[in-house]
C-alpha cells in the first residue's frame, strides 16, 4: 500500500516536469508527510489541455452518499481496479498522474513497539509518477462545491521493495504519460499493461526518524538518514499513526 508520501516540489516546477500548460490557483506548500484526506496535487488531461490541480487524497465515488468513504480509498488495487466497483469507471475515464518526492513504508523494529519508517526514492532525485485515479462528487447537495478525490494505484513490489515490503505504489515512466493522462483512451488491456512493478533501479531506501509516525510531524528532516542503532524513542512519535498495513483497495 502507499499510506504516506512526500510532496516537496512547488507547483511550477510540478508542471514543467509533465508538461502541464495550467496551474491551480491556488498552492499548496512542501509536505513531507502528507497524510490521507489532505489535499494534493495531480496532473490532469482534459484531451486539450494538461494542468497541475489539487485534489483530496482518498476517492470519493460519484454515487458515494457520504464524502467519508473516501478516507479508505486511498490506494486501488491494481489487480482489480477495472472491476471494482468504486474505481472501474475512473480507470477508464479518469486517470491522473500524482506526483511523489518519495514515500513512507514501515517495517518492524526487534523488541520496539514502533515500527521503523522508510524512505522509498529515487536516486537521482527526480519525482515519481504514481499512477491515480480522479473522481468529483457532488452529494445529496446539488448546491454546494463538487469535490475532486483520488486514489494511488498500488501493485506488486519489485525486488529493490520487497526488502521491506511486499506492495509499491505503481510508478509511470515518462513513456506512458501521453496514454495514462488521454481521457480517450478507455481500452482496460492497453492501461492494464502499464500496471507493473516499476524497475528496482528506479528507487532506493534508506531509515528516516520514527517522527514521521506521526503525520503532525512536519520539516524536510524527515527524510534525512539515520543510524538504525542509534534510534530512541520519540514521544512526539505516536506509533498509532502510523498507516495499517491492510488499507489497498478498501
Amino acid at each position: 500500500m502507499c499510506g504516506r508520501y512526500v510532496s516537496s516540489s512547488p507547483p511550477d516546477e510540478i508542471a514543467k516536469y509533465f508538461g502541464a500548460t495550467n496551474l491551480a490557483e491556488r498552492a499548496l506548500g512542501p509536505d513531507y508527510n502528507v497524510a490521507p484526506t489532505r489535499e494534493v496535487f495531480t496532473v490532469l488531461d482534459d484531451g486539450e489541455t494538461r494542468s497541475v490541480q489539487m485534489s483530496r487524497w482518498g476517492l470519493v465515488p460519484m454515487w458515494a452518499k457520504d464524502a467519508s468513504i473516501g478516507n479508505r480509498m486511498i490506494n486501488a488495487r491494481a489487480e482489480t481496479v477495472a472491476t471494482k466497483n468504486a474505481f472501474k469507471k475512473a480507470f477508464r475515464r479518469h486517470r491522473c498522474i500524482i506526483p511523489a518526492d518519495g514515500f513512507y513504508e514501515w517495517t518492524k523494529r526487534p523488541g520496539q513497539a514502533k515500527k521503523q519508517p522508510w524512505f522509498i526514492h529515487r536516486p537521482d532525485g527526480e519525482p515519481l509518477a504514481f499512477a491515480g485515479l480522479w473522481e468529483t462528487w457532488r452529494g445529496p447537495d446539488r448546491d454546494q462545491e463538487p469535490l475532486r478525490s483520488c486514489t494511488i494505484l498500488t501493485g506488486a513490489a519489485n525486488e529493490t521493495m520487497s526488502a521491506i515490503h511486499d506492495r509499491m505504489p505503481i510508478i509511470l515512466p515518462p513513456s506512458a504519460w501521453d496514454t495514462w493522462l488521454d481521457p480517450a483512451v478507455d481500452d482496460v488491456d492497453i492501461l492494464g499493461k502499464f500496471l507493473v512493478p516499476a524497475p528496482p533501479q528506479l528507487i532506493t531506501f534508506h531509515p528516516v526518524s520514527v517522527e514521521v509516525n506521526n503525520a503532525r510531524n512536519q520539516g524536510a528532516h524527515l527524510v534525512e538518514p539515520v543510524e538504525l542503532d542509534a534510534i530512541e524513542a520519540d514521544d512526539s512519535a505516536d506509533g498509532g499513526d502510523v498507516p495499517a498495513s491492510g488499507g489497498d483497495d478498501a
